[in-house]
């Protein structure tokens, strides 16, 4: 299946919910749904603002990480890019949105961690004991690794999720999902982009940490770092590949410079300890 499809397609046939950004920012988060005889499609755009229409590039941002997570091997929900018309409040917009597949089994049920944490923590633990506590010491760590090297700030408690399965008797950490609100989402105009500093720790929402993405690094032990498959300068052109349609090249050849010089940070920063 491609992962991402140019020619444009006619999707003014879904009906889009607002879900307010959870960072408090401008404009809301559209998401929509369809189903057929494989299970649900989700979709969700890019930033919308009822006066600007759909900005940002939240959905190219999602492709690029998914291909990121694909090279350093970390199990992840896999995204599609669809350049496609869209109807909102009785306009039609041509944008990029991305799609993906439920990652639910059949039988399980979804709750957020931070739910999940409120109702089965013990006194005083804290939510990354928690984690530990219930096996899911190496899929945080490697969260906290790519939330730092994307520099995600917006993984709230919602934003990692428990997979149920009451009659196998199975609980799991989801896969992760939702990498929009990272890399340069912050900045608004091609020249705030040129001037980010994109090595700088910025304020990040982490519900298992702090407010540093660098400071959450220091959460994993020296002996338990992720064994990554190492990035190198040659990745560049497989996860930029085929997105200078949806998003300019300056955007794109910035947005590489960000990942691959936190990698060489991590990297400094890993060996250190």
């Amino acid at each position: 299946m491609e992962q991402i499809i140019h020619q444009l397609q006619d999707m003014t046939y879904l009906s889009w919910a607002k879900s307010r950004n959870s960072s408090g920012t401008a404009g809301s988060f559209l998401k929509a749904y369809d189903e057929d005889a494989e299970g649900k499609t989700y979709y969700k755009l890019s930033n919308y603002d009822a006066w600007k229409g759909i900005i940002g590039h939240e959905c190219v941002n999602e492709i690029i990480v998914d291909r990121l997570l694909s090279l350093l091997g970390i199990e992840h929900l896999s995204y599609r890019l669809i350049h496609a018309s869209v109807l909102i409040d009785q306009k039609e917009h041509e944008t990029w949105l991305c799609a993906s597949r439920d990652f639910k089994k059949r039988g399980e049920s979804k709750i957020a961690l931070d739910a999940y944490y409120q109702a089965e923590r013990l006194p005083d633990e804290s939510p990354m004991d928690f984690c530990i506590r219930n096996g899911w010491e190496s899929a945080i760590y490697e969260m906290l690794v790519i939330d730092y090297l994307i520099l995600n700030h917006d993984r709230h408690g919602a934003n990692m999720e428990v997979l149920r399965d009451p009659r196998q008797r199975t609980v799991r950490l989801a896969p992760l999902f939702d990498h929009g609100l990272s890399l340069l989402s912050r900045c608004e105009s091609t020249e705030a982009m040129l001037r980010e500093d994109v090595i700088a720790d910025k304020p990040v929402q982490c519900f298992v940490g702090s407010r540093s993405a660098k400071e959450n690094l220091s959460l994993i032990p020296p002996d338990r770092h992720p064994r990554l498959r190492p990035l190198k300068e040659g990745d560049r052109d497989s996860l930029l590949a085929g997105l200078s349609d949806a998003l300019d090249r300056q955007w794109l050849d910035r947005i590489w410079e960000m990942i691959w010089k936190r990698w060489q940070m991590y990297e400094n920063l890993r060996n250190q300890g």
